[in-house]
């Protein structure tokens, strides 16, 4: 079962941050990790009412720690992209289908909730495996902190344990640091660069790769950049050709 941490960035209101506590332990999540918080003090605890524990135990992380120390990473957004032509914030899923995606996970999922007056930022939200939006009126589509995180969590809640281990966040970081390369490789415009690597992080963040996969695709690249580089020669006369 994976262990979901909700990941509060930033939040500017103590109250919100009780609020959440709160919330989280309604549906028996304890996981909450704070990205630069506002001071936390009597308001905070008393919002959090019977959810202290979560609020006290609360863990002061930088983003980049939460995402060194998460098999996935998902950002939550209610601004998102209608277009391809934009990936950063597409595609998009509704919590619902975000349980389907998360439920065979074998490590920390972060979810990540952005500050109350614009929410994530384009890089936090293009350093994100999976983007979850919640279908709110178009008349008023931005939620209060804490309701976004309970409705997150009441999706969530109760989820089956996993069958399987995901790659690790060190695996998935290798594997798109070679297709970063490879990019260089097959002469990619430098121009396309940051859209296709985002592209890539989203379809790799949803396809939830198994360690093996990891290496096949590993593999693949290695065999391929061989053939780029040995296009000339015929393949059997090198001392080495990959597997």
């Amino acid at each position: 079962m994976p262990e979901i941490a909700i990941v509060l960035v930033e939040p500017m209101y103590e109250g919100n941050v009780g609020f959440c506590a709160r919330v989280m332990k309604n549906f028996g999540f304890s996981r909450l990790v704070l990205v630069n918080p506002c001071p936390l003090g009597s308001e905070a605890r008393a919002r959090a009412s019977h959810a202290r524990d979560v609020l006290e135990n609360a863990v002061h992380a930088t983003l980049a720690e939460v995402r060194r120390e998460s098999s996935l990473v998902v950002a939550t957004t209610g601004e998102v992209s209608k277009s391809v032509c934009t990936p950063t914030r597409m595609p998009y899923y509704e919590p619902a289908e975000l349980r389907g995606m998360v439920k065979d996970v074998e490590g920390t999922v972060s979810i990540l909730f952005g500050r109350e007056n614009w929410g994530l930022s384009n890089t936090e939200i293009r350093e994100s495996d999976i983007i979850c939006t919640i279908p709110a009126s178009q008349a008023y589509p931005i939620l209060n902190l804490s309701h976004a995180v309970g409705i997150v969590c009441y999706e969530l809640a109760g989820l089956p344990r996993g069958t399987y281990r995901l790659a690790s966040p060190v695996e998935m970081a290798s594997l798109l640091s070679h297709i970063d390369a490879f990019l260089d490789e097959i002469e990619h415009p430098d121009f396309k660069r940051e859209n296709t690597m985002t592209l890539i992080r989203r379809i790799l963040g949803r396809t939830q790769l198994t360690s093996r996969e990891v290496s096949t695709i590993h593999g693949l690249l290695r065999r391929t950049e061989w053939h780029i580089r040995h296009h000339d020669q015929p393949e059997g006369e090198s001392d080495h050709d990959p597997c």
